[in-house]
C-alpha cells in the first residue's frame, strides 16, 4: 500500500513526465511541487516507488519514468476525470447536430474531434446492430450453374457469397425466390430465420442456409473495422523514435480485425476502458495505451470509439473526451431509432 505522500509523489511524477517526456528528477519535484517534505524524503519515497515497480530509472543518477504499473495505479486510484469544459461540449453538440442523420459522417467527425481534444490518434467504428438483422437479398445468375448471393444487413452492411448448383437456374426464377425471402425475413436475425425456414426446394434451402451462415459470421464480429485518424500526431511523439516501431504498428492497424486482437475477449465494454502497455495487446502495441468506450443503445445497436497513443498520455482529459463523445453518439442513435 502506498502512503498518501507517495501517492501524491506518483501523481507529480506522472504529471511531469506527461508534460515533458523526459525522466523526472527529485530536484524538479522539490522545486515545482509543494509536497511539504525535504528533497531527501522525496528521494527516499522515489526509491520506494521504484522498489514497488511504479517507476523506473535507467541508471542510478537518472531521473524516474512511470511504469505501466504506475500508470495503471494512477488511472484506477488517483485520477480525476472532470467533465469537458462547457465550450468544448457546445462545439461537439453543434457539429453533430449538423450531421445527426448521416451515419457515415459520425465516424469521421468523432475521430476528428478526438484527435483535436486528445492530441493523439483516434479510432471509431460505425454502429452495428446486435445481432445482425436481415434487410435485403439479391440473387444474380452468373451462368447456368453459379449464383452470386448479395446480402444486405441493417446499417447497409453488405455480404457476398458464390453458390454453385447442380441444376441450371434462370434469372427469373432467382428473382422470384429473392422477392419471397425479402418479404418473409425482413428485420429477422439469423436464429429467427433458421427457426422459420420450412421444408422447401433444395435451392431455397441452400440460399437460406447461406444467408444464416453469413449472418452468424457477422454476429461473431463485435465491431466493424475502425476508422483511424491522427496517426501522424501520434507518431510525432518521442516514444515513436524508430521507423521499426512505426512499421510494426502500421502493419497491425492495416489488419481488418486488429481491434479484436487488442480486445481478445471481445466482451461488451462497460463505461470507458483503459488498456495500458502490454495489457491484452499484441507486441506492436506494447508502447501504446488505448482509451475506448462503447456507444449505442442496449441490445440493439452499438459501436466503439477511442484514443490510441503512447503510454505517456493525458489520461484525465482523454477519458473525459471519450466518455462525452460516446454519450453524444448514444443519444443520437437512440433518437434515430426512436424516430424510425
Amino acid at each position: 500500500m502506498l502512503t498518501v505522500r507517495q501517492k501524491e509523489l506518483l501523481k507529480a511524477i506522472i504529471g511531469e513526465y506527461t508534460a515533458h517526456a523526459t525522466p523526472v528528477a527529485s530536484q524538479a519535484l522539490a522545486r515545482n511541487y509543494d509536497l511539504g517534505v525535504s528533497p531527501a524524503t522525496i528521494r527516499h519515497d522515489m526509491a520506494r516507488l521504484e522498489e514497488e515497480g511504479y517507476i523506473s530509472r535507467r541508471h542510478a543518477s537518472a531521473g524516474s519514468v512511470p511504469s505501466a504499473k504506475g500508470y495503471r495505479y494512477y488511472v484506477e486510484s488517483l485520477l480525476e476525470t472532470p467533465e469537458l469544459p462547457p465550450e468544448e461540449q457546445v462545439l461537439i453538440q453543434h457539429l453533430f447536430h449538423q450531421v445527426e442523420t448521416e451515419l457515415e459522417e459520425w465516424g469521421r467527425l468523432a475521430a476528428s474531434l478526438l484527435v483535436r481534444l486528445a492530441h493523439n490518434a483516434a479510432l471509431v467504428t460505425l454502429p452495428r446492430t446486435t445481432p445482425a438483422r436481415f434487410q435485403h437479398v439479391e440473387l444474380v445468375a452468373l451462368h447456368e450453374f453459379a449464383i452470386l448471393l448479395i446480402l444486405i444487413l441493417r446499417e447497409a452492411r453488405l455480404k457476398r457469397q458464390l453458390i454453385t448448383t447442380q441444376e441450371a437456374v434462370s434469372q427469373e426464377g432467382l428473382s422470384t425466390l429473392a422477392n419471397k425471402l425479402n418479404s418473409s425475413y425482413l428485420d429477422l436475425t439469423a436464429s429467427q430465420i433458421a427457426a422459420r425456414s420450412p421444408v422447401s426446394p433444395p435451392l431455397e434451402q441452400r440460399v437460406c442456409q447461406t444467408v444464416v451462415h453469413l449472418m452468424e459470421q457477422e454476429d461473431q464480429q463485435v465491431y466493424e473495422s475502425p476508422h483511424v485518424e491522427g496517426l501522424q500526431r501520434m507518431f510525432g511523439q518521442p516514444e515513436f523514435s524508430t521507423s521499426q516501431q512505426i512499421r510494426d504498428l502500421l502493419e497491425l492497424l492495416s489488419e481488418r480485425d486488429w481491434l479484436k486482437a487488442v480486445l481478445p475477449q471481445a466482451k461488451a465494454i462497460q463505461g470507458v476502458q483503459v488498456i495500458i502497455g502490454g495489457e491484452n495487446q499484441p507486441p506492436a502495441m506494447g508502447n501504446c495505451s488505448l482509451v475506448i468506450a462503447q456507444y449505442g443503445t442496449p441490445h440493439r445497436v452499438s459501436g466503439a470509439l477511442g484514443v490510441l497513443g503512447p503510454i505517456r498520455m493525458a489520461y484525465g482529459h482523454t477519458i473525459s473526451a471519450v466518455r462525452y463523445l460516446a454519450g453524444v453518439m448514444s443519444r443520437l442513435l437512440s433518437d434515430l431509432y426512436r424516430a424510425g
